[in-house]
């Protein structure tokens, strides 16, 4: 039971990775934050290398929305219905 609810909490801090990442796009593509410091590199970085592996099939298989990415809020939809599984599995 305590490995559902780690997985549980895993999932729940993988959404807010997702939509930091989010976040951090929208700021770095209008010029708001810069690539050129070290601590915002380093983080767009890790953000990209922990959410890129699912989020690249999800990008894949939807059709092209006009220049907006959809694929995270798929991957959150995923999540949420993950969660919604485990939490069955427990109670």
């Amino acid at each position: 039971m305590a490995i559902f609810e780690v997985a549980y909490d895993l999932l729940s801090l993988y959404v807010w990775v997702i939509i930091i990442g989010a976040i951090m796009s929208w700021l770095v593509a209008f010029g708001v934050i810069n690539t050129h410091n070290n601590f915002v590199r380093g983080a767009n970085d890790f953000i990209y290398r922990v959410t890129e592996p699912l989020l690249k099939p999800i990008r894949r298989a939807l059709p092209p929305m006009g220049g907006f990415d959809l694929s995270p809020l798929v991957l959150i939809l995923i999540i949420m219905f993950l969660q919604r599984f485990i939490m069955h599995l427990v109670f």
